[in-house]
């Protein structure tokens, strides 16, 4: 355990004017409150939050994070208040220590729904100050060196899990590579532990097989660089097992494949000598192709700078290298903590504000739940990253396999909602093209242009998506705020009132609601019925109208099982199924289109009625266990007049001139009639389409979609489910 005068001497040897006084009273402090409690391996307690800011130091952090890591589990583990800290420490640190507090408390569980939530606490405590987050990695990295004395194997990977789906990312983002690394590696050795020991021994045999082959490759080096007039400092490193494994299963090749598992640094005086190096080392050494990055022009998003090569080097060993200045390499270890200037008293608030925290808020606000947001997070968080340029030659860096939709969200949240089309390099393509690195991307927007939901389908980056789903749900919003007003319309009519916002407001209270708006839509969605807002309303209105009983389901299955079946009255004039509830309204699913000649099924809705599907519809699956809504239907096929119905089929026509007049003409000769058609997908070749037509029957549906399929300039036709 590290003694007190020894924490002291870490920080004032990078940190002269720190406060030796409040570091020594948050010591005596932290150790008096936790007193004799122990930890799951027989330590004190204390020694916890001490290591924790021993690590800390390591990364020459402020005098308020060290403080902030000796007191973080006091408020949580101790009868210790925030008014105590603020008292003692300042607000300063009562502040981060409330922050790394909250994190502590909302530690994620094995639920879904509670770890979703509680990230969302995280990202916003993290966001208010950056340091927050330095002393809760720190935190996670002690606990995850001691996860052995845990004695429940599901809590060790829960924890392992957790730490490399958001710990290690989140470490990643900020720069931290050595603690990203350490962090990966010991959840690797939880979840995998056989693979860790085949890499650990094979990494063993390398080295006993080369001997002091990094030592001789480090020399060379030198000399050949020194040579040339370069004095450089060179490191040499192995891989991580978890980054040699990671590499096995990206790139889906053997150990033995594997180039770069010996890595070197060279660290030079300024960046001109970078490049001199580089263009040294691929003087002296034959390069393998297709290693060469510069981060050095296009820094990575979190700062990190370096030019990395990949090259046949002394003794023909395959090796990487890594060449920096000393200011990068600081970048490169400590991340954000490498921007502070401690000397002159600056604090986390000047640190870099890192465009990924911002578009984390951004998707915190449009997400549509906990649930939503986690998983636009992980998106987010991905770590292979291509760079793309916009035409004034501004930098944006996404996720591998992002597209021009992601790339407009990325520029501006209005950039993305208004983009109809993309120029890459130069050329129009399609909005589901793949950006690789290095493309140029021109955005085309238009002010008449919404989100389209098929977006969703392609777009990969957390914000694209996250703004595409809240647009869809204000479209819903929409939807069912008309379709409830209708319904409470007419609900308010047939009791012989008049309906008025008014009113509805004054009982929206009633239903836990904020407003008519938010009532109406509820009933739109069938979550209440407009009878049950009139009783609301005008309590007594049931009881008045005897004639208008609901019957229940169960005497309705009675009444079926005797034979005793009506034709009920449906919201779509023209449509008669025989078995439906008499007064019960009913209405065609648009999930299968269903028409006469098909097997039908009715499932009964709350607030809806009756919706018919077709026997197969893959809805059904949803109401397997609630036999209780099922109605036995079938189409009345006595009756004489001759009915219109809606049958809807999905066809790929070849993209050529007249195609279109080819398909409407084929509908037309066989008595179709296009009711509402809608392009799904464009290329070059083909278009996609979904058309609604007016038929009698599945048998005259059929007949159309075998004359479609005998046009040259159709390439398939198939009836759409969905």
């Amino acid at each position: 355990m590290i003694r007190q005068f020894e924490l002291v001497e870490r920080v004032k040897a990078y940190d002269p004017g720190a406060d030796e006084d409040a570091l020594n009273r948050a010591y005596v402090f932290a150790m008096k409150m936790h007193g004799s409690q122990t930890r799951l391996s027989g330590d004190p307690y204390f020694s916890h939050p001490l290591e924790v800011a021993g690590i800390l130091t390591e990364y020459k952090v402020d005098v308020a994070s060290i403080i902030t890591a000796l007191l973080h589990d006091t408020i949580e583990d101790t009868e210790t208040t925030l008014e105590d800290v603020k008292g003692h420490f300042g607000k300063e640190v009562a502040q981060l220590v409330d922050g790394v507090t909250k994190l502590t408390r909302i530690e994620f569980q094995s639920d879904q729904a509670k770890q979703a939530e509680n990230f969302r606490k995280f990202v916003l405590a993290m966001s208010e100050d950056i340091r927050v987050l330095l002393v809760k990695l720190a935190d996670r990295l002690h606990n995850m060196r001691t996860l052995h004395f845990i004695d429940k194997p599901d809590k060790r990977r829960r924890i392992a899990v957790e730490t490399m789906d958001i710990y290690a990312p989140l470490a990643e983002r900020i720069g931290m590579q050595g603690m990203k690394n350490e962090l990966e590696d010991l959840a690797f050795g939880e979840l995998n532990p056989d693979a860790r020991k085949s890499i650990l021994k094979r990494l063993e045999f390398l080295r006993e097989k080369g001997g002091d082959l990094v030592s001789r490759i480090i020399t060379e080096l030198e000399k050949t660089l020194s040579d040339s007039g370069i004095e450089a400092t060179i490191e040499g490193r192995e891989k991580t097992p978890f980054s040699v494994w990671d590499k096995m299963q990206e790139q889906d090749v053997g150990f033995e494949q594997l180039s770069d598992i010996m890595a070197f640094r060279v660290i030079v005086d300024s960046t001109e000598d970078c490049y001199r190096t580089l263009g040294i080392v691929h003087g002296a050494y034959p390069v393998v192709p297709g290693r060469f990055k510069d981060y050095i022009s296009t820094a990575k998003p979190n700062g990190y700078q370096s030019l990395h090569t990949g090259v046949f080097g002394p003794e023909r060993q395959r090796i990487e290298m890594q060449i920096r200045t000393a200011e990068m390499h600081d970048v490169a270890e400590h991340g954000v903590a490498a921007h502070w200037n401690y000397k002159q008293n600056g604090s986390a608030k000047t640190a870099p504000q890192y465009r990924w925290l911002r578009e984390l808020l951004d998707i915190l606000e449009h997400a549509g739940g906990p649930e939503e947001f986690l998983e636009h997070t992980k998106l987010e968080m991905f770590k292979d990253q291509v760079f793309c340029f916009t035409p004034r030659g501004d930098l944006i860096n996404l996720p591998r396999g992002a597209t021009p939709v992601d790339f407009a969200y990325a520029v501006h949240s209005e950039v993305g909602d208004k983009c109809v089309g993309a120029k890459i390099n130069g050329r129009m393509m399609p909005l589901r093209s793949e950006l690789r690195n290095g493309d140029q991307v021109e955005i085309i927007t238009s002010k008449a242009q919404t989100p389209s939901p098929t977006w969703e389908s392609f777009a990969i980056t957390g914000k694209a998506r996250s703004r595409v789903r809240r647009f869809i749900r204000l479209q819903e919003r929409d939807e069912y705020l008309k379709l409830g007003r209708a319904i409470l319309d007419r609900a308010f009519q047939d009791e012989g009132h008049k309906y008025s916002k008014k009113s509805v407001t004054e009982v929206a209270k009633v239903f836990h609601l904020q407003s008519a708006d938010d009532l109406c839509a509820e009933v739109g969605a069938g979550n209440y019925t407009g009878r049950d807002i009139v009783e609301a309303v005008y309590p007594g209105t049931r009881k008045k109208n005897k004639d208008e009983k609901i019957i229940p389901l169960a005497q309705a299955r009675t009444r079926q099982a005797k034979g005793k079946r009506g034709v009920g009255d449906t919201d779509q004039p023209g449509v008669s199924i025989k078995g439906l509830i008499p007064g019960m309204a009913m209405h065609l699913a648009n999930c299968c289109h269903p028409l006469p000649g098909d097997r039908i099924v009715g499932i009964v809705t709350t607030g809806k009625g009756v919706t018919v599907h077709t026997i197969d519809c893959e809805t059904l699956e949803e109401f397997v266990d609630a036999s209780e809504r099922w109605l036995d239907v079938s189409w009345d096929v006595n009756k004489e007049a001759v009915e219109v119905h809606v049958g809807r089929i999905h066809v790929t026509v070849l993209n050529v001139p007249g195609s279109l007049g080819d398909l409407s003409t084929v509908i037309a000769s066989n008595n179709g009639n296009i009711s509402n058609l809608k392009i799904t997908n464009r290329s070059p070749q083909f278009f996609d389409m979904l058309i609604d037509i007016e038929v009698r029957d599945v048998k005259h549906l059929t007949a159309v979609i075998a004359a479609l399929r005998a046009d040259p300039s159709i390439n398939s036709v198939e009836r759409a489910r969905g």
